[in-house]
């Protein structure tokens, strides 16, 4: 077992973790390397051997740090230690092939460490390429070779470390028509395509957007809202001008209405400027025009008083606890004046301000009798020569932050009560001194103060600021205004903007900075809504009102980071819900977002290609799991229904729903060639390539029920190519139904196989009927049963067998329920066998085959992969038994659309519509999932996940071990009844004999004792035993078949009472024990 990794008990289908061992290379580290190893596994607790990733996800050229540059994986460090004990020599007794691996762990980093060429090339890089490749066209030379392409690449990049396997591989990317030769334009188009991919895959992996239109709630004429606040509870609470406050529920249905205010006759009546909400007390603050801030009950409604007499009207309020009974009540001004209320005793003085008179019915306390107390500290700064247009108060940076329209003061920061600074206030004191101005500080609650210079940061905009919000995580503030432009600001740098966002049409309304995601929201007065990313400062989202069918002059908006909604209130209420993609469920590692359909394996690169339902291909390193490239919108919004590779293995042939066939230089995303008829195209199943008659051909099959011929020509400029004629058999005696499925046996031989179970294998030279094969029909279905799919959607050659073996069977193909059928394609074709290679009786999905044709390898529509001994089976004539099965596991929870054996390095790649692609042993061991954040070394066993299996795996119900006892018809009552039973029916026939036979077992307290031992079932299910408790509590418990508990005999115990009778206590002052006694010794007497 690899050290440092988790220990596991086994269980029927995989393990689970339980504890750790410590590794022994953590006592021989350094200190430094082990307090940088600590705290990297604090931060990342699950990702032991991940390595950062480039921003487009591309492989990883570095480790964590330069500290950590000699500090590797476990299990590397583990397999490193065992190299050095080696020898690299082979032995009289040594085994060659491990050998060879051994060779190939000389350098373990090297699949980790290696990077792309392409990835280091600068500007500078690119010009003296060019310089170099003009030079030997001067010189009479356009093309370079491999060797001469190696030495420019050299002498031109400089970079130290890079090997000459990394420049041809690079080189053969950009000859993808392997002519052994390219040009400065091909490297410059590669290189091109390259990026834009690049570009465009780390644009789709912040893509974001709304769902349109937006859930829109109408209401009839009424007063603007002012503000929106969310609750806890998930209410939505509005206040309107006129005082009617409002509770909605997040599906927009009103909880509860009330108006604060009723119109006096004879008077105008108040209107509310803003309002805040008092949480900590239950309570809500709102000003009105009157120049009062009244404080009402948040449950009631009622009010509670009211502070009157204000100087200046307030606009904007902001409420903000600052201690266990301490508040801070805040409020802006048309003067420009930034007021602040510190209360103490936040309890206390409220109830000493309800105690006061009642004005309208409304206990009330001017501000001047307000700061007499002594729990009630008022502050007023004089901070904008324009009134204030939005203020608050952050508790993280202790500051207030406040914006208005006069251009010098747009936005400021400030402190709440002054300097502390005493070396500041000294110095501009002297200053002050020096001018002859006297320094004013704050007397009286009527007079405004100015702060120091020191107390506040000053920021320059262009036509003010209207709207700002702050961001303490990314230590951002973002404002916007009349100028249209969202201008984002480091809090400590005021005199230069670091970013500006244009993109807007009209004055900005609203701002809101998303921390989870490092999104920003901007909705301008058009109710022009736009997303953008802080970290590109680009625009990744737009939605006008047209699409969002929000009408009317804006009023109020709010984001709600929880539910991910924006609320905007203009002639209704709108939420604006974005569309949240699924996420991947805990221990679930997903390769693609969609179905995979199909995966390749490129041996001229080590590479595997997947292709899934929403037309994404994804290019992979085999050796590490790592995503290298990927590009979408290959079929445009078709599903890519099947892959093949040329035989250079450089260009990728994919088929898709649309009808297409397309060529691909799948290292750079470049499409060279559409294959497609002229007429309506029917959708593409399969595809492969072949050579016949000396030239290279592509064949696509599908839904038209034909071989659709393309030859494949470097001479044809054509973008797009159609096919050859078809076959005479083909158009007269083809298939009747879809095809679904094309196989190739060189150098003649081609099978295709229909929806309607018909087999068909072809000559390829001559373009006739071989043979056809149809397998006799199964049993009619009753009345009320679903029809049998009779469908044959693999079909594969074992080419060994061919022209070897005339007697034997050299074609293999699916049937319906799960059943495997071998042909012999000579005498018109021959079924030589068939049996069910499903347990499940599923359907199968997909068919691989060794290169020997020893092992076939099937997988079926629940996930499981079954591996059959076939290298004599179905040689000699037809056979009536079965296959010996070798082995048998469960790669995925759902179909297994295909499966790639790479026997060269014994492994093999499967794929599912569950989204995952799986790296396996040819034993059936879990190396991992592509695109997991640990990357693995395939040829260290110790960086595989075996012998854990995935966790959907584990905890699916069809994983569970079947007991050969629920095989059968016997249940394990009977069995474990069986000798007992036995017992009595001898018993029956011989009853006078009952009282001389002896039992036929004796169990002692050492048997039973040694069966606990024996006992590990229950230990070895572990986690999966309490977790399929939980799912089914009603199944039956395996027990593990008859033990010795179960011979045991039962016998009833009498419960016969003890009779006893009742002392006699009728003489006083008797003790009832002497009495007791001596009546028993007059009865002995």
């Amino acid at each position: 077992m690899p050290l440092g990794k988790k220990v596991r008990p086994s269980s029927a289908a995989g393990k689970l973790e339980t504890y750790t061992i410590s590794s022994i290379f953590h006592n021989i580290r350094p200190d430094t390397v082990k307090h940088t190893i600590s705290r990297t596994r604090s931060s990342q607790a699950h990702a032991k051997t991940s390595i950062p990733g480039t921003r487009n996800g591309s492989t990883p050229t570095g480790w964590l740090s330069q500290v950590e540059q000699n500090v590797h994986p476990e299990w590397l460090e583990w397999e490193l230690v065992k190299q050095c004990n080696r020898r690299h020599s082979v032995g009289v007794v040594q085994n060659v092939a491990t050998n060879e691996n051994i060779q190939r762990l000389g350098d373990t980093l090297k699949s980790l460490r290696k990077g792309k060429i392409e990835q280091q090339v600068s500007l500078e890089h690119l010009k003296s390429i060019q310089a170099a490749f003009e030079e030997f066209e001067n010189a009479g030379r356009k093309y370079l070779d491999v060797e001469a392409f190696k030495k420019i690449m050299k002498k031109c990049l400089g970079f130290h470390g890079v090997h000459h396997d990394q420049i041809g591989e690079l080189f053969r990317k950009i000859d993808y028509s392997a002519n052994g030769q390219v040009d400065w334009d091909e490297f410059c188009t590669y290189m091109q395509l390259k990026y834009k991919e690049i570009e465009e895959s780390y644009t789709r992996s912040k893509h974001i957007s709304f769902s349109l239109p937006a859930t829109i709630r109408e209401f009839s004429h009424a007063e603007q809202i002012l503000r929106i606040y969310f609750t806890p509870d998930d209410t939505f609470i509005m206040m309107r001008e006129d005082g009617t406050i409002s509770f909605w529920s997040a599906e927009l249905k009103l909880k509860r209405s009330k108006r604060l205010f009723e119109r006096p006759p004879g008077r105008k009546p108040k209107w509310i400027t803003d309002f805040t909400i008092m949480s900590q007390y239950n309570k809500f603050i709102l000003s009105t025009g009157d120049r009062e801030i009244q404080i009402y009950e948040l449950s009631t409604l009622e009010p509670y008083c009211q502070i009157t007499g204000l100087e200046t009207g307030p606009l904007q309020l902001d409420y903000c606890s600052t201690g266990e009974d301490d508040c801070m009540i805040l409020y802006g001004d048309d003067q420009g004046c930034v007021n602040i209320l510190l209360l103490s005793s936040v309890g206390e003085t409220l109830r000493t301000w309800k105690k006061g008179p009642k004005v309208d019915n409304l206990p009330t306390i001017s501000i001047e009798n307000s700061i007499l107390s002594p729990n009630v500290t008022c502050i007023r700064w004089k901070v904008h020569e324009d009134w204030v247009t939005q203020m608050k108060y952050y508790d993280s940076i202790g500051a207030i932050i406040s914006s208005s329209n006069h251009e010098a003061s747009a936005l400021v920061i400030g402190c709440t009560t002054g300097t502390t600074n005493l070396e500041k206030q000294m110095k501009e004191l002297k200053e002050c001194w020096k001018e002859g101005k006297s320094l004013k500080y704050q007397s009286t609650p009527g007079i405004p103060q100015k702060r120091l210079e020191c107390d506040q940061s000053v920021f320059h905009v262009h036509k003010g600021v209207k709207t700002f919000d702050f961001c303490k995580k990314n230590n951002l503030i973002v404002t916007g205004g009349m100028d249209r432009i969202v201008r984002m600001w480091n809090p400590y740098v005021p005199g230069k903007p670091t970013g500006l966002l244009r993109g807007h049409c009209a004055p900005i309304f609203f701002l809101y900075i998303s921390t989870d995601d490092s999104k920003l929201f901007s909705v301008s007065a058009d109710i022009t809504v736009k997303i953008w990313d802080i970290e590109d400062q680009c625009c990744l989202y737009t939605a006008n009102s047209k699409a969002s069918q929000i009408k009317g002059d804006i009023s109020a908006c709010h984001y709600r980071s929880g539910t991910k909604a924006l609320c905007i209130t203009a002639d209704g209420i709108a939420l604006l819900h974005l569309r949240i993609q699924p996420q991947p469920k805990p221990h679930h590692v997903c390769s693609h977002n969609e179905p995979v359909l199909c995966c390749k394996y490129s041996d001229e690169f080590r590479q595997v290609i997947t292709c899934s339902e929403g037309s994404v291909i994804k290019v992979w390193d085999l050796d590490t799991g790592n995503l290298t490239f990927e590009f979408s919108g290959a079929h445009g919004d078709s599903a890519i229904c099947c892959m093949a590779f040329d035989d250079s293995g450089r260009r990728l042939i994919t088929g898709g729903r649309d009808g297409c066939l397309k060529i691909w230089n799948h290292n750079n995303g470049h499409c060279l060639r559409i294959l497609k008829k002229e007429s309506r195209c029917d959708e593409i199943c399969d595809c492969i390539y072949v050579e016949m008659h000396k030239n290279k051909y592509v064949l696509g099959v599908g839904w038209d029920r034909r071989i659709n011929i393309y030859c494949d020509s470097f001479g044809d400029n054509y973008h797009t190519q159609s096919p050859e004629p078809h076959w005479q058999d083909d158009l007269k005696r083809g298939h009747k139904d879809d095809i679904l499925c094309i196989a190739q046996c060189p150098p003649t031989l081609l099978a295709t196989s229909s929806y309607d179970g018909e087999i068909i294998v072809w000559n390829m030279i001559s373009g006739h009927i071989y043979c056809r094969l149809q397998k006799p029909p199964t049993a009619a279905c009753g009345d009320g049963e679903a029809k049998v799919d009779q469908s044959v959607n693999k079909v594969i050659f074992l080419k060994t067998r061919v022209l070897k073996a005339e007697l034997g069977a050299s074609l293999v193909a699916t049937g319906p329920q799960g059943s495997l059928a071998f042909w012999n394609l000579f005498h018109g074709g021959q079924l030589f066998g068939i049996f069910t290679a499903s347990k499940v009786k599923s359907q199968l999905s997909s068919l691989a085959v060794s290169i020997d044709d020893s092992l076939l390898y099937v997988a079926d529509y629940v996930g499981y992969i079954y591996v059959y001994g076939i290298k004599d089976f179905a040689v000699h004539g037809p056979e009536v038994n079965p296959p010996r099965i070798v082995n048998y596991w469960r790669a995925h929870v759902s179909d297994v659309t295909c499966m790639e054996l790479i026997e060269e390095q014994k492994v093999m790649v499967t794929s599912s519509v569950e989204g995952t692609v799986r790296l396996w042993s040819m034993d059936g061991e879990f190396i991992g999932t592509f695109g997991q954040p640990q990357p693995w070394e395939i040829y260290a066993p110790a960086s595989w996940k075996h012998p854990m299996v995935p966790y959907e795996i584990l905890i699916d119900p069809l994983s569970m071990p079947i007991h050969p006892v629920l095989e059968e018809e016997t249940s394990v009552i009977q069995l474990s009844n069986l000798e007992q039973s036995e017992e009595s029916i001898e018993n029956a026939e011989s009853k006078p004999d009952l009282l001389y036979k002896s039992p036929k077992m004796i169990i002692s307290d050492d048997d039973i004792s040694e069966e606990i031992k024996k006992k590990t079932f229950q230990n070895n299910l572990g986690k999966r035993l309490r977790h399929e408790r939980y799912q089914s509590l009603n199944k039956p418990l395996n027990h593990g078949g008859p033990v010795a508990y179960h011979t045991l005999k039962c016998f009833e115990i009498s419960n016969a009472p003890i009779p006893c009778e009742k002392p006699d206590l009728s003489a006083a002052n008797t003790d009832p024990f002497i009495t007791l006694c001596f009546k028993g010794s007059t009865v002995d007497s």
